[in-house]
């Protein structure tokens, strides 16, 4: 009796199948990097973002759920280059003892002025051809964390970024059909510099690199004039930060909307940036549209 209950036991595991390989647990810093990580991972990985679609990395508080979500991953992935000032703090708090996959290793970084001071411009991602390393970096520490499923994660990584490699090739195409005269672009903050410096577009801002910096009424009036000097039509407002000052500049200066972009932060699913890629596009497209005559 004892053996037919072993030997139906066996039968009924052969019959459920094979078991279900435990996903890995990702955390990743905000929602450009999450979305990669999904894109790339699969059904191979379960993703938590720190903050999420419309969220500003600067400005995010972590909260004491965030702790124990790193408390709980295989694997944190953050941007760098300064963008997560809190996550140091986030991950001595939670426990977690592994240094985190930091996306944007091997990216050539650029220098701004932020409060007199020369940094590091954080902001890598918005250059389609950074994205590519990005790519890249979130593909091999997912084969690495996770071996079992290897091939598929790089069979799905591979082609994302042959699909980010096609997207560079069209930004580029698309903004060296418009004069170098056209390519300027007023926005909130100066998230846009591996952007510019890519496909070169120049971009103006009232305040830094950072969404928490403030602009001084100096630097604001002289803002105004070089718009009107350069004739800037279009100002654009960004999904995460604060619209009302570069509402106001482009008011004194006579600039229109030229609609909404998303530079750090993507949409919720129902807007139209849910995701890096179309994100990406839908930049380009905008700044496109506003730079040529109508």
């Amino acid at each position: 009796m004892k053996k037919k209950v072993t030997v139906l036991s066996v039968i009924a595991l052969l019959a459920a199948g094979p078991l279900q390989a435990k996903s890995l647990n990702v955390v990743a810093s905000f929602s450009v990097l999450g979305d990669m990580v999904q894109q790339i991972g699969g059904d191979a990985v379960t993703v938590n973002t720190l903050v999420g679609p419309n969220g500003d990395p600067h400005s995010f508080e972590p909260r004491p759920q965030d702790s124990a979500a790193l408390a709980r991953a295989d694997l944190v992935v953050v941007s760098g280059l300064g963008l997560e000032g809190w996550m140091d703090r986030l991950i001595a708090a939670s426990g977690y003892a592994h240094p985190p996959v930091v996306a944007s290793n091997g990216v050539s970084t650029r220098q701004m002025e932020e409060d007199g001071k020369t940094v590091t411009d954080p902001h890598a991602w918005n250059s389609m051809q950074n994205g590519v390393i990005y790519a890249r970096n979130v593909m091999q520490a997912l084969v690495k964390a996770d071996p079992d499923d290897a091939a598929a994660i790089t069979r799905r990584g591979t082609a994302y970024i042959q699909q980010l490699e096609q997207l560079d090739r069209w930004a580029q195409s698309t903004f060296n059909a418009i004069p170098v005269a056209r390519r300027q672009v007023l926005t909130s903050h100066d998230a846009f510099g591996y952007f510019g410096q890519r496909y070169g577009v120049r971009f103006l801002a009232p305040v830094g690199f950072s969404t928490e910096a403030e602009a001084s009424a100096s630097d604001v009036a002289a803002l105004i004039a070089q718009l009107k000097a350069q004739h800037i039509q279009h100002y654009f407002i960004e999904n995460q930060t604060d619209p009302r000052l570069v509402q106001q500049i482009a008011k004194e200066s006579g600039a229109t909307s030229g609609g909404e972009l998303y530079p750090e932060a993507l949409s919720d699913k129902n807007g139209p940036a849910p995701t890096y890629t179309a994100a990406f596009k839908h930049n380009v497209t905008a700044m496109a549209a506003a730079m040529t005559p109508r």
